[in-house]
């Protein structure tokens, strides 16, 4: 018994498609490899280039995020800094947790992935102080 396997012609009708392959094969490998790091304990005036400064000394960092609160805008302590070396991510971690920025012990590990919430924040039909049975 033979298996026949398909395999997709390098006609030029074809090569826009195998491009866009190759493409999304090397982007997923390259978000395997990246690592997501929490940053806690962050005074509120830190910035994201003092952060960034900071961990680029353990590796290529390819973003960073400070957390702020919607309506003030004002930041929350917190943020996020994206490595794209999974090791030079643990390293960072292990070399920066506990280390001091403006007078700050900052708790530094590897992100959670987020969790999904549920609805929560919509009405509420006799919240608050209504009776429930009233006959007036």
């Amino acid at each position: 018994m033979t298996v026949r396997r398909s395999r997709l012609s390098h006609s030029p009708e074809t090569r826009p498609i195998l491009r866009l392959h190759l493409l999304l094969c090397r982007s997923q490998k390259e978000e395997e490899n990246l690592k997501n790091i929490f940053v806690g304990n962050l005074s509120f005036g830190a910035t994201e280039d003092a952060l960034r400064t900071m961990f680029e000394a353990h590796g290529t960092v390819d973003r960073v995020n400070l957390v702020t609160d919607r309506e003030t805008g004002r930041a929350r302590g917190f943020g996020f800094v994206e490595m794209s070396n999974d090791g030079e991510g643990e390293r960072a971690i292990a070399a920066l947790n506990g280390r001091e920025l403006d007078g700050r012990a900052l708790n530094i590990n590897e992100a959670r992935p987020k969790e999904a919430r549920s609805g929560g924040g919509g009405f509420r039909r006799n919240s608050g102080g209504s009776r429930q049975n009233s006959r007036w």
